[in-house]
Parts: structure tokens; sequence; C-alpha cells
């Protein structure tokens, strides 16, 4: 199957906007729609069209896919805590704003569907790694709307005429996160040293999580592109367990040795312990993780630092 248009969704934000960038570096025309919420206009690359749009204004939507060949859905309220409260929101937003994207790919008969699911569709692992066939019991809002939404995009690939391949994310990394109080841990971690504060644990810190590099994420999307086949889902992460503890002294040792990070309650609906297990997508479409966080620690650090 030959793409030569892409549509992204949340291009302008953390992970659409490196999607976009290997778009471009296959010769793929590409289209950014955001509604700049969370993303940002600088962060898109030179040679996309840009398009400021919502994806829950279905009309305008719609007349964006014509011509487009695959779509990159990554557009989403991508946060555990902040769902608790603000769940009608994040079922809105996750929920019908993927219905609207795939109501508009089968009315322009778009051929392919790449969905950016979660980890968070897991809840609790009964085993790690975590496999995508164990029992899907989510712990928060989001989870379910993530869950919700990517049943949606499967079963309608069944009775439509394109593919789905559904991609479930795991803690990911990188430069060109956005600062919230309720999502990525390590910019949260680094900006409160910047800051002058310490790192604050929710927890005691030994919970485990798969943290992936968005540059894994983003290639991650283009072999889908290139190798996944309909109805597939696969778990994106580095296969390799982190302790948040690890992660916070990580950061301390470059930045300022020597504190010790605070502890608080734990949160509502944050999963327990966390690894994928990446056989699938070895297998399916030969993804492989080449970036980790030991390796890349400091190049995020000297981006926070510039932001």
């Amino acid at each position: 199957m030959e793409f030569k248009k892409a549509l992204v969704t949340g291009g302008a934000g953390f992970i659409g906007s490196h999607i976009a960038q290997d778009l471009l570096s296959n010769n793929i025309e590409t289209i950014v729609v955001d509604n700049l919420y969370m993303g940002k206009e600088e962060y898109i690359p030179s040679g996309c069209r840009f398009v400021k749009m919502d994806i829950m204004d279905a009309d305008k939507l719609e007349d964006m896919f014509d011509g487009v060949d695959i779509v990159f859905h990554q557009a989403a309220h991508v946060t555990i805590r902040n769902s608790i409260d603000n769940f009608y929101n994040d079922a809105y937003t996750n929920i019908m704003g993927t219905v609207n994207v795939i109501n508009a790919v089968m009315k322009k008969n778009v051929k392919k569907l790449i969905y950016a699911s979660s980890m968070g569709v897991y809840g609790q692992a009964l085993s790690l790694p975590m496999k995508e066939d164990q029992k899907l019991e989510p712990t928060s809002p989001y989870g379910i709307s993530k869950l919700a939404a990517e049943k949606y995009c499967l079963q309608m690939a069944e009775f439509g005429s394109f593919d789905a391949v559904a991609l479930r994310y795991f803690n990911t990394f990188g430069t060109k996160q956005t600062l919230t109080p309720y999502v990525g841990v390590i910019t949260i971690f680094i900006n409160r040293l910047l800051e002058g504060k310490v790192p604050l644990i929710f927890g005691d810190g030994k919970q485990i999580r798969d943290f992936v590099s968005v540059l894994d994420i983003a290639r991650a999307n283009i072999l889908a592109m290139k190798h996944g086949k309909n109805g597939q889902v696969m778990n994106i992460g580095s296969g390799k367990g982190t302790t948040v503890n690890e992660v916070a002294q990580m950061i301390i040792d470059r930045m300022d040795g020597g504190i010790k990070p605070e502890y608080g309650s734990p949160q509502a609906g944050e999963p327990g312990d966390s690894i994928a297990d990446i056989t699938r997508a070895r297998e399916f479409i030969n993804y492989e993780p080449r970036y980790f966080l030991s390796d890349k620690i400091d190049e995020i650090i000297e981006w926070n630092k510039r932001r």
C-alpha cells in the first residue's frame, strides 16, 4: 500500500510533531491539524501544512481529509490524574473526537488509520511484562476513554474500507513535551529542579514504569504505516522497567546532586507497575527501541533549560 499524503491530528504536540517530521523525511506530504491547546505552532516541522482546528468540529475536520491516504490520530486529552476531575471532557474529546476522525476517514476513503492508544487501557498488570491479550481493566477515566476509542477504530475498520492499527504507548520521554502538573514525570522533575524545588514523588517511588523515547514512538508509527496489518494492536515501549525513584535520582545526580526527593500520597487512578511486552511489535512491524533514558536524559535537561 502506497501513501503520498498524511494527516496528523495533534501534530503540533509532543509526539505528533515528531511523527510529522518523520513523515516529511519519508517524502510524504503532511497536514497537521491541532487546536494548540497543548501543542505549539513552533514545534510543527517546516514543510507541513498547518490548520488550526479542533477535532470536535466534525464538519470542518472532514474537509481536511480530501486526498489523504493515511491518518495518524494523536489528538487527545492525555492525563490519568486530571481525567478523574474532568471525566466528561476527557470522554468527550477522546471518544467522540475519535469518532469524528473515523467518520471522516470513512467518508473520504482514507486507506489507513494509525491510532495512538495507551498503556492506560491495561490498569493493573496481571504479570510483567504486559501482553496485549491480558484482561483490560482501566483504573482511570482516561484509560476507559482510550480503550473505547481504540475499539471504535478497530471495529469500524472491520465494517469499513480502511485499515486500522492501534499502538499502545508506554511512558514517553523526550524533547517538546509540554509541562503540565499531570503528565510527564521526567519533564516535571527537571522543571522543579530548574525552579529550585525538589522532585515530588507520589507514593513510595518503587513503582516501575517503561520509559520509551518519543523518537522510538514516532518511528514505530512509520513502521506501522509500512508494515502494520488491519486490526493489529501493539505495545510500543522500551521493554525495560525503571522505578520512579531511579528516574528522580538520575536527574538529581545530573542537576543538583545531594538533595533528596519529597514524597506525597499515591494518586487516584494511577496504575501499578508497567513494562511493555514488545514481542508483537518486533514480529509485526520490525520495531526495536533504539534510545534509552540514560542515553537521552542530558539532552532532555538541556532542552528544558533552553525552553
